[in-house]
C-alpha cells in the first residue's frame, strides 16, 4: 500500500495531467527529399449552390468555426468588427454580434457551451455564450490574438499571439489566463491533436512547429520544417491518420507531416499566401484557402493526398466545411457590392 503522501501526490498529478502529451522529445528536423509536383489542371472540383447574403460592410472575413450538432457557423467579419452567426440548416443569419474589433480567430467549443473569438482590436479573447450569443467574459493579454484550439481533458483554450510571439493558455472554467508560452517567433495557427493529446502551434518566423503539453502549458518539442514549407501559418491536424497539414505562406506549398515519424511525406503546390484549412473527415477532402483567391482541393487516401483541382474566386481565403452535408462555405467580402456566404458542393461527393 502506498504511503498517504505518495497517494495524495499521485492523485493530484492525475488530476492535473489526465493524459500525457505523447509527442514530447528532443528537437527534430522534418526533412523533404522529393520533388514538388506541378499544380493540378483538373476540372474544378466544386459547384456553387448559392450566394447567401451576409450583414456588414464589404470588408475582410477571417476564420470560421462550425458547431456540427447545432448547425451554427460562427464567422469572423474582421473588417466590420462583427461576429456573424449563420444557421447552415435554415440558411440564414441568426446573429450579428457587435464589439469585435478586428476579430480574427474563432472557435466554437460545445463542451463549454462557449465560442471564443480573438479580438485583435481589444488585445483580448472574447468568450460568448453559444446559445444566447452574449459576451460572458473578456480575457486580456495577447497583443494580436489569432488561431484558437481547445484541449478537452484539461479544459484549456490555447490562443496564438501572432505579433507577441507567444501562445496563451486560458482556463475554460474561469476564463482566466493560466500562462503565456514564449514561442521564439511569430505565432501562426494553433491546433489540438487528439491523437497525441498535444497542442501544436506554427511558429512562422522560426519555420517550426512547437509542441505544447496542455497540462503543463510548456513546450515539450520543436519540429523544424524543411524550407520547402516556408513561413508556416495555417495548420490542420488529421488525428486519426496521424497527419498534420501545414501551409507555407511564403512558399505557397502544403507540407504533409507524418506525426509518427515527424518527417514530411509530401509537399504539394497550393495558392499563393495560403491562410485557412478545412477538412471533411467523412469524405476525406482537404480544402486550403489562400489570399490569392485560390481554394486548393485534395483527396486523402491511405495517408496521402491527391490533387483534385483549384477553385478560384476573389476574397476566398477562409473556408469551412460541414462533414454531415459536405457543403463548403466561403464568406466573400464583395460580390456585386455586397458580402455573401458562398455555399458549394463537391462535384463528386455522391
Amino acid at each position: 500500500m502506498l504511503p498517504f503522501w505518495l497517494t495524495t501526490f499521485t492523485l493530484a498529478a492525475a488530476q492535473q495531467s489526465p493524459s500525457a502529451c505523447t509527442l514530447a522529445g528532443p528537437p527534430v528536423e522534418a526533412r523533404w527529399t522529393g520533388t514538388i509536383p506541378p499544380a493540378s489542371t483538373a476540372a474544378v472540383p466544386l459547384r456553387v449552390i448559392a450566394n447567401l447574403p451576409l450583414p456588414g460592410t464589404t470588408s475582410r472575413f477571417d476564420y470560421q468555426s462550425l458547431e456540427p450538432d447545432a448547425g451554427r457557423l460562427f464567422i469572423s467579419h474582421m473588417g466590420a468588427g462583427q461576429l456573424v452567426v449563420f444557421d447552415v440548416r435554415a440558411e440564414r443569419v441568426i446573429g450579428n454580434l457587435e464589439g469585435f474589433q478586428r476579430v480574427t480567430g474563432v472557435l466554437a467549443v460545445p463542451a463549454e457551451h462557449r465560442t471564443y473569438a480573438s479580438v485583435t482590436g481589444a488585445h483580448a479573447v472574447m468568450v460568448v455564450n453559444d446559445s444566447t450569443f452574449r459576451i460572458v467574459a473578456r480575457v486580456p493579454g495577447p497583443s494580436f490574438p489569432d488561431g484558437i484550439a481547445y484541449a478537452p481533458d484539461e479544459r484549456r483554450v490555447f490562443v496564438s499571439d501572432e505579433s507577441g510571439q507567444r501562445d496563451f493558455a486560458i482556463d475554460g472554467r474561469t476564463n482566466r489566463v493560466v500562462t503565456p508560452i514564449e514561442l521564439g517567433g511569430e505565432a501562426g495557427n494553433t491546433q489540438y491533436d487528439s491523437g497525441s493529446h498535444c497542442v501544436i502551434v506554427a511558429v512562422q518566423t522560426a519555420n517550426q512547429l512547437a509542441v505544447i503539453d496542455p497540462a503543463t502549458a510548456t513546450i515539450v518539442r520543436r519540429i523544424t520544417l524543411d524550407r520547402v514549407v516556408r513561413h508556416p501559418h495555417g495548420v490542420y491536424i488529421d488525428a486519426p491518420h496521424r497527419l498534420a497539414f501545414i501551409a507555407g505562406q511564403e512558399s505557397a506549398t502544403l507540407g504533409v507531416l507524418d506525426l509518427q515519424t515527424l518527417q514530411l511525406r509530401q509537399v504539394l503546390p497550393i495558392g499563393s499566401d495560403p491562410d485557412v484549412l478545412a477538412f471533411d473527415p467523412t469524405l476525406g477532402r482537404l480544402y486550403v484557402a489562400a489570399e490569392s483567391g485560390v481554394v486548393a482541393v485534395f483527396a486523402e487516401q491511405d495517408g496521402a493526398l491527391t490533387q483534385l483541382g483549384w477553385y478560384r474566386t476573389p476574397w476566398a481565403h477562409t473556408v469551412a466545411v460541414d462533414p454531415a452535408t459536405h457543403r463548403v462555405y466561403l464568406p466573400l467580402a464583395n460580390v456585386s457590392g455586397h458580402p455573401v456566404l458562398r455555399v458549394l458542393s463537391p462535384t463528386d461527393s455522391h
